[in-house]
């Protein structure tokens, strides 16, 4: 019996292409504050991006679909009085966003419908406690209102938006800066990589250490932790000998890894993306111009590698699209928003998945019908057509139209599980999920308002309908053509004929 020696995987031929220049975002200043975080937070509406500003910091906000030059006068949110080091968007609501600041303050902001027309320079909310720069802010993923921001003043800091009151305060657990934090699928755990190289993972609500490790990478260079689906933890970091490391490590017991792996000594710091629907982590690293991609499975070696996406110019900041964002009928599995230095550039991670044989076979068949059927007055189109079905014979094989159950599973959606009060309460919840089959429409428009009592005021909205625009040319030829006048006519009829007939199967 033949032992199998590649390794079976729909992830195996996963690709990255950069989009064309015109759908890039230009002339953007993009932050240069030395502090390693990503920069840019995306959602499927709008794609925000630190900036340089002067007499304080600065974000700009840009719905998707605005591409192109940025206008150097394009407003944008400026309330901190300090450059502006991480941003994260609400994962319930569209359009609140966090950000924190050198200025020791987290702000949350609410964008308007349909973008910014005027600089926004009042926040919804600012919640002060810290007491140095505030470097990571991070929603909660099924509780709503929840926020969570870490300093470098050592100390993380759980906030209710709505009341703006700091409800849990974990002081004593850091003993210096801390790298990243991020929380479990549920939200009932955190994880937290610090400068005293321990990877911990904290109960918050009970300010209990669960779990941790001591040297998970033993360089001095900054760390990762990042929760997956399963519960287990990825770390990226640096080994003693300053060589780049990934590691894949047991939550309720870490005192040995699962693995370990080793990949190169570059020196930029390693931003983990990961995606619980298909295990696949993407590895940007700070200055490369590079995303490797793996695969997290049962099997040994457990993390797998599937490709590197590549290009000339290195990397600032990265955003990444959340899944209901995502073009399903395209086999679009991730999005990433590259920052350089005065651009932000989409790269789009796609399956290659052909059509059905039937529609391959079809090529063929179609061509000969094209053959056999036109009339013999228009043997002009045929034989002076060459490249028309050169094209079509060496068109690349179409994306399947048809949903793929197996790259899309139910995701999670924009409906909190929990109020703010229960989770605070020590209720836990897993994430709503919702199906991508027919494109996902959010069906509320929820205004943030801090209050005493209430965190989110709802107002039902309509339903968005999409309305499909299908124009039609009609064609009439002359009702008393000549004779050559008609021969022409009939060739130009099945030359365009046949052209229609190549774009539809391209």
């Amino acid at each position: 019996m033949l032992r199998r020696v590649v390794r079976q995987s729909k992830f195996r031929h996963v690709f990255g292409q950069a989009v064309r220049n015109d759908q890039c975002y230009d002339d953007i200043r993009v932050s240069r504050v030395t502090w390693d975080s990503s920069f840019c937070a995306v959602n499927p509406k709008f794609v925000a991006i630190i900036i340089d500003a002067s007499g304080g910091g600065a974000f700009l906000v840009l719905p998707l679909q605005k591409t192109g030059r940025i206008d150097k006068v394009y407003p944008t949110v400026c309330g901190h009085t300090g450059p502006v080091l991480d941003i994260d968007w609400c994962p319930h609501n569209d359009l609140v966003i966090a950000s924190g600041s050198e200025d020791c303050t987290v702000m949350v902001w609410q964008i308007p419908e349909h973008g910014l027309e005027t600089a926004l320079s009042e926040p919804v909310v600012v919640l002060e406690g810290h007491s140095k720069r505030v470097g990571i802010v991070s929603w909660h993923p099924t509780a709503r209102n929840v926020l969570l921001s870490a300093g470098c003043d050592n100390q993380i800091i759980i906030w209710n938006v709505g009341t703006g009151e700091a409800m849990i305060n974990l002081e004593d657990m850091h003993p210096d800066v801390i790298f990243s934090v991020s929380w479990s699928r549920n939200g009932s755990l955190l994880c937290t990589a610090c400068k005293d190289k321990k990877v911990r993972v904290i109960d918050p609500r009970k300010k209990k250490i669960v779990a941790e490790k001591d040297k998970a990478h033993e360089g001095v260079r900054p760390m990762r932790a990042i929760f997956l689906a399963d519960g287990n933890i990825f770390t990226t970091g640096f080994s003693r000998m300053s060589e780049r490391q990934l590691g894949l490590w047991k939550s309720d017991n870490m005192d040995e890894p699962i693995c370990v792996q080793e990949m190169d000594t570059s020196n930029g710091v390693l931003l983990p993306f990961y995606d619980p629907d298909t295990n696949i982590v993407y590895l940007c690293g700070k200055g490369d111009s590079s995303i490797r991609y793996f695969e997290i499975t049962d099997e040994a070696p457990f993390v797998h590698y599937l490709n590197t996406f590549s290009t000339k110019e290195p990397q600032r900041g990265m955003g990444y699209m959340p899944k209901r964002g995502l073009d399903v009928n395209k086999c679009e599995i991730a999005r990433f928003y590259k920052l350089h230095e005065r651009k932000c550039e989409p790269i789009i991670m796609t399956v290659p998945r052909k059509v059905s044989v039937f529609m391959s076979s079809n090529k063929y068949a179609v061509l000969s019908l094209l053959f056999y059927s036109v009339p013999s007055s228009s043997s002009f189109c045929i034989l002076h057509c060459p490249p028309l079905f050169v094209c079509f014979l060496l068109s690349p094989p179409a994306q399947s139209d048809l949903f793929q159950d197996d790259l899309y599973p139910d995701t999670a959606g924009p409906d909190p599980t929990l109020e703010a009060e229960e989770w605070f309460a020590g209720k836990n919840g897993s994430p709503i999920l919702i199906s991508l089959k027919d494109g996902y429409i959010s069906t509320k428009n929820r205004d943030l308002k801090v209050v005493k009592t209430n965190v989110l005021e709802t107002k039902p909205a309509t339903k968005a309908t999409k309305a499909e625009n299908i124009s039609t040319v009609q064609k009439h030829a002359s009702s008393q053509p000549s004779v050559v006048s008609e021969e022409r006519m009939m060739s130009c009829n099945w030359c365009l004929y046949c052209g229609v007939l190549v774009l539809l199967l391209l």
